[in-house]
């Protein structure tokens, strides 16, 4: 049995990497381990948070230790923190790198926690090169980068960027599914929930909205012919995570009001499961990509995808298989939308049921512990 700790926000931290952590911790203690989580006091300045609020709504998770101790902007918080962290002694920490922003944090704690000869530290990159670039990214990223002993990465566009910076030892393991949101219910289930009529044709776009991720596209598709003609609508559920009035805009330009249903305040956790049930297919057209936290939610509620080819999105959904792969550009996306209706939902399903089954946290963890020289229990070796 190994002691691990997760370093990342948790709960009352909300969104996708809290998320993550508290599954991953989880599945370390469903191996046999003694895994705690690590979070963050003050995770952004609030002038620096795009969101309506950094916290969840939610219950904290039943039987996960989570200390809240990092301070993202404070060095002495972080060399205490650090000093800590130390005399616990932990055999692996590990930390999640998303936002060269914590890079000096993350990076100073670190230091102080190798002094004690004993710990090992693997860091999982959501970015490396983040999505949008800001004063200082590349110095800071360098600065974090020297410290953990080995990486995993979610996409190979991630561990490309990653070797830029090291040569230390890294594997590519796919994100594991999200099956902590529940059972998929039934369509009609869901569109009661959401307040949307169970016979319309309903594509979704779930999750924050950033300028990279493409909605803009997307609503420019939606103004394509073929689909007024169908009479396809687009659910977008997410919170605005920049200025939203070019995208109100947009709608209002090509006259899709009645087409577009808004739902864009936060989703928390209890209700994912009917926005995901509730459309025919999710949408991911991203103009850049490393991977994306929406593909694992689709596989879990066996939705089919329409995605860019960018990134690494081609690579997990399997063109005309789990999904359809298309060209960042409206044309591109609106011809995929009418093949998607062509083909019809039910014959991506059993190619989804399929392919899910590559995406486990036993593969994850198992990296892990590999990478950090951490003997595995002997009914998981």
């Amino acid at each position: 049995m190994a002691k691990i700790v997760i370093m990342g926000p948790a709960h009352p931290l909300r969104g996708g990497l809290a998320t993550f952590n508290q599954r991953l911790a989880e599945q370390f203690n469903d191996e046999g381990h003694e895994c705690s989580i690590v979070s963050f006091s003050l995770q952004y300045p609030s002038f620096l948070f795009p969101g309506t609020t950094q916290f969840s709504s939610d219950p904290a998770p039943a039987a996960l230790t989570i200390h809240t101790l990092v301070n993202s902007v404070n060095p002495l918080n972080w060399l205490t923190v650090g000093r800590k962290l130390r005399e616990w002694k932990p055999d692996l920490v590990v930390v999640r790198y998303w936002l060269p922003f914590m890079g000096p944090a993350l990076g100073t704690i670190l230091r102080q926690v190798k002094k004690n000869k004993h710990t090992r530290i693997v860091c999982i990159a959501d970015n490396v090169i983040p999505h949008e670039k800001r004063i200082g990214d590349l110095a800071f990223t360098k600065y974090f980068i020297k410290v953990p002993d080995a990486f995993v990465a979610m996409s190979e566009k991630v561990l490309e960027d990653l070797r830029q910076f090291t040569n230390k030892p890294a594997q590519l393991v796919q994100h594991p599914l999200y099956d902590n949101f529940g059972e998929a219910v039934s369509k009609v289930e869901a569109r009661k929930f959401v307040g949307i009529d169970v016979a319309d044709k309903v594509l979704l776009f779930f999750g924050f909205i950033r300028e990279y991720k493409g909605l803009d596209l997307l609503l420019k598709a939606m103004a394509h012919e073929g689909l007024k003609k169908e009479n396809i609508k687009l659910l977008i559920a997410g919170e605005f995570y920049e200025d939203e009035k070019p995208y109100r805009q947009l709608i209002e330009e090509h006259k899709l009001q009645e087409r577009v249903i808004l739902k864009t305040s936060f989703i928390p956790d209890g209700q994912v499961k009917y926005y995901l049930c509730s459309g025919d297919c999710v949408v991911q057209p991203y103009k850049h990509a490393t991977q994306s936290g929406v593909t694992p939610l689709a596989y879990h509620f066996e939705k089919p995808m329409i995605v860019t080819n960018v990134g690494g999105l081609p690579s997990l959904v399997p063109n005309e298989k789990v999904g359809l792969v298309c060209e960042p550009n409206p044309d591109a996306i609106a011809a995929s939308i009418l093949r998607f209706y062509q083909l019809g939902e039910q014959y991506f399903i059993p190619h989804l049921r399929s392919e899910k089954q590559k995406y486990s946290w036993s593969k994850l963890t198992g990296a892990i512990l590999t990478l950090g020289g951490v003997s595995q229990p002997d009914s998981l070796s």
